[in-house]
């Protein structure tokens, strides 16, 4: 993995908007009357919000097999997308004695009262991949670069209808954010939209569905989201946008997705449609983003169905925030280099890379790398490719 991020690091890959210098942050201490000082064995709560998702279970098998190969113990939860059971989970393992709570919130907003007591109880609290917002309790932060990722979604549609060459269209697309409640995908969006506003502004870029014109802004990106990024909601959405498409016979150019999920859900209703003219590889058929390099993307991108996905890779993130956790238990030093403010405090942080996956690695967003950059990485074989 070292070689590989080598040469993520050599591509170049577009800076985040989110750092401020590399910090440094002494672990602060967990010890009170009511949590003693760790010790080997001590237990590390991983909460994450399903198990459906292929991301999702990827993440916590490698954070659990890090924190348990350095001897301490691992509970992991999944929230099954309910914010009452990721709350009650919490509070479970403030009974049980957690030294330290890893988070990929369900709801950034609705976990405030039970990492509070969690923060009362002596215990550190690490923001996984979502912010914890409206709170002090929050230690760390650990994600990806998140305006660079809508970057690189928006750069590809830039590059594949030729808008940075002159073409004028104007050409139709449907823009996607994520789930409302998710604080990262408002930043995902604004990555894309900083991009994609100008042709929309000069009339290159329209959409039939009326719900982006030129007079969108940023700051309006729960308008178009899909809620917990699922992709029957996707397909629903676009469903309904599809009837703006007089029964095919009006272009679909581009599909700004922020996720693999919600890719899905798009590809479902438009092979569902009766659109006969709409063929996967055809002109007919849009250029598609996505994120996150599930085994089903992969396997649509090299069939001609999604033109494209952003690879973050979950084990680094797995690894780093199980650096932490060990770090904070063995009483060590934690570097950061960045932070990100959750409306109550700047939450020390550590932002990665990300890397844009097409078919073959031909795209104008910096760092693209093929579908094979994938399979060689270990992330993924190509024999899980062929089960779709």
């Amino acid at each position: 993995m070292k070689k590989i991020w080598s040469l993520v690091a050599s591509v170049g890959l577009v800076l985040g908007i989110t750092g401020c210098g590399a910090t440094t942050q002494p672990t602060p201490n967990i010890s009170n009357s009511a949590n003693p000082a760790p010790e080997a064995g001590d237990l590390v709560f991983v909460s994450l919000p399903n198990e459906e998702d292929e991301r999702w279970t990827r993440d916590g098998a490698e954070l659990r097999r890090v924190i348990t190969e350095a001897g301490y113990k691992v509970d992991l939860s999944f929230a099954e997308n309910k914010i009452d059971r990721q709350n009650t989970e919490i509070e479970n393992a403030i009974t049980k004695g957690a030294k330290i709570m890893v988070i990929a919130a369900k709801n950034g907003t609705s976990l405030v009262s039970s990492v509070d007591k969690a923060r009362a109880a002596g215990i550190k609290v690490i923001a996984y991949d979502r912010l914890i917002m409206d709170t002090s309790a929050v230690d760390y932060y650990l994600s990806f670069k998140l305006e660079t990722i809508g970057q690189a979604q928006a750069q590809y549609i830039i590059d594949k209808l030729g808008l940075a060459k002159g073409e004028k269209g104007p050409f139709n697309v449907e823009l996607f954010s994520g789930s409302s409640d998710d604080n990262n995908a408002k930043f995902y969006f604004r990555g894309a939209w900083e991009l994609l506003q100008p042709y929309f502004a000069n009339g290159t870029l329209v959409s039939p569905s009326n719900r982006v014109n030129e007079n969108f802004s940023a700051e309006q990106w729960q308008s178009i989201s899909i809620d917990s990024w699922k992709l029957e909601n996707a397909q629903k959405e676009m469903e309904i946008r599809l009837s703006k498409y007089d029964e095919g016979r009006t272009a679909l150019h581009a599909v700004l997705s922020p996720s693999d999920a919600i890719s899905q859900g798009v590809i479902n209703a438009l092979r569902d449609s009766s659109f006969s003219q709409w063929k996967p590889g055809s002109e007919q058929w849009p250029w598609i983003t996505g994120q996150d390099a599930t085994n089903y993307a992969l396997y649509n991108i090299n069939q001609n169905l999604q033109g494209q996905t952003v690879w973050k890779d979950t084990r680094e993130l797995a690894n780093k925030t199980a650096e932490v956790c060990i770090q904070i238990l063995e009483g060590e030093t934690v570097s950061t280099d960045s932070s990100m403010n959750n409306n109550v405090l700047d939450v020390p942080s550590v932002f990665l890379d990300s890397v844009p996956i097409t078919k073959t690695g031909e795209s104008d967003a910096p760092g693209t790398q093929p579908v094979q950059f994938v399979i060689d990485s270990g992330f993924t074989t190509a024999e899980q490719l062929k089960q779709y």
